[in-house]
């Protein structure tokens, strides 16, 4: 019997992403949507890229030009994309992936691009089956109607694959299901993919009969039983819900055992692509997206929502919104801030509440604290920008920038109308606005000088100013 794998560079991956997806009514090819931060295709894609396999090749249809792009995208070594134009079923599609497999690929593993709970070890287990045995993935259903049933001869080998039309009762009683992802030997595939024929009510060539020719050969043919959750696909936006919730309670798990504290894991919704360092914490009601990292010791939530954000090492932010902004070791933000694209905070600053910055950069140990607007703005140490101080960036057509020195102090209600600078260890006076550049270490009044009118205010009631 055969003991021996193939060496996986010697292996090439057949990634099934041509079809429609009609039951998603969508007018986006099904492999695109996205679930738990990454496509249906990505999630495939990743889970055969530690097994560093020679080739990859992702066969598009529908939508072929943005399924490509998007699978490029990825950025797999060895990935190639082919189109099967007109799509004539699973067979067809393998037929015109082979046309792409280099020679010197010994075997080739075909898997479906819209099973995105599919992990490294299953697929590892499929590429590693020994030369001369062919292989599929297998699952046990408590409720198997519509599936193809597996059936297993006395020595476990694969017999035959009886779809759930065609099955006898006994048969239909049977719990174990074809996933649809196999393994072949490249020479053994060559040889009975165009004897495939579509003699069956879609018209189509199915990759199961290449199993059938297997079988009938005298071929060995193994079964790998997975857990079913494994081999999931999506059909419609209900089960891309389901396996979004998966991926993330998966995600979690591996964060929380590599150090990370999630409060409530049930509250807390964290991508895929999130990389979060041991001893940080997780609030309750967090948002957690893209290419977020946050450091370790950092405290982020409750109810804060990050997407494509950097939280520095013991940072701290709190019921904010942030996008793609980079926030300092031990800074503050929140509660109630919002951080727009653009936004990087320095060490140990602070952005207070119901503040919001964009496209600034604010240097270490300075403090926006509260009601503030700043953008398009560069921000030194040690700066002071006090509540309600506004950069009045915009005059309806172009934006302009402030600049504040290192040490400066920006007094409350102060408008700033860039373009404008403030020099370093200048003071801007309360309530005023600057038009002009402040000087290094000068203090800059702008607003009129108060005056008091005695008895105004009865006058104005018709009445007597009452006596001094």
């Amino acid at each position: 019997m055969p003991t021996e794998s193939t060496p996986r560079d010697r292996v090439a991956a057949v990634v099934m992403a041509a079809g429609k997806g009609t039951r998603l009514r969508s007018s986006r090819a099904k492999v695109l949507h996205e679930a738990a931060g990454r496509s249906l295709l990505h999630h495939v894609l990743a889970a055969l890229e530690p097994l560093g396999l020679g080739q990859v090749v992702v066969v598009v249809g529908h939508q072929a030009n943005d399924v490509a792009t998007h699978a490029d995208a990825f950025g797999m070594a060895g990935l190639t994309t082919v189109v099967q134009e007109p799509q004539l079923g699973t067979g067809h599609a393998v037929e015109v992936a082979l046309t792409a497999v280099a020679r010197d690929m010994d075997k080739v593993v075909v898997v479906n691009g819209d099973v995105p709970l599919l992990t490294s070890d299953v697929l590892a287990a499929l590429a590693d089956t020994p030369a001369g045995v062919a292989a599929m993935l297998t699952a046990e259903m408590d409720d198997p109607t519509g599936y193809g049933r597996v059936l297993r001869g006395g020595d476990e080998r694969v017999v035959a694959i009886v779809e759930h039309r065609d099955a006898s009762e006994d048969q239909r009683a049977v719990r174990e299901v074809n996933a649809g992802m196999y393994a072949f030997d490249r020479a053994g595939l060559d040889e009975r993919i165009t004897a495939i024929d579509s003699a069956n009510d879609q018209g189509e060539r199915y990759i199961t009969t290449v199993v059938e020719h297997l079988v009938a050969d005298g071929s060995e043919v193994r079964g790998l039983l997975v857990p079913v959750e494994s081999i999931a696909g999506v059909n419609d936006r209900e089960q891309l819900a389901e396996v979004g919730t998966i991926l993330r309670r998966r995600h979690l798990g591996a964060l929380m055992r590599s150090g990370v504290t999630v409060i409530d894991p049930a509250a807390t919704w964290v991508d895929v692509t999130v990389d979060i360092e041991p001893e940080a914490h997780l609030l309750p009601g967090c948002l957690v997206t893209g290419a977020t990292h946050i450091g370790a010791g950092a405290v982020v939530g409750p109810h804060t929502t990050l997407h494509d954000t950097e939280v520095g090492a013991g940072a701290r932010v709190a019921q904010s919104s942030c996008d793609t902004a980079l926030i300092g070791e031990g800074a503050t933000v929140g509660p109630f801030a919002h951080l727009r694209p653009g936004t990087e905070l320095g060490t140990r600053g602070k952005i207070g509440a119901f503040a919001e910055v964009k496209k600034s950069t604010i240097g270490a140990g300075s403090k926006i604290p509260h009601l503030s607007y700043v953008g398009d703005a560069t921000i030194g140490a040690g700066v002071n920008f006090a509540c309600g101080a506004v950069t009045v960036n915009y005059d309806g057509v172009g934006k302009y920038p402030t600049i504040i020195g290192d040490g400066a102090f920006i007094g409350c209600d102060t408008m700033l109308i860039a373009p404008v600078e403030v020099g370093p260890g200048a003071y801007v006076a309360a309530g005023s606005t600057i038009t002009d550049d402040v000087p290094a270490d000068a203090l800059a009044i702008a607003r009129s000088r108060q005056t008091v009118k005695e008895g105004w205010a009865a006058r104005h009631r018709g009445e007597e100013p009452a006596p001094d």
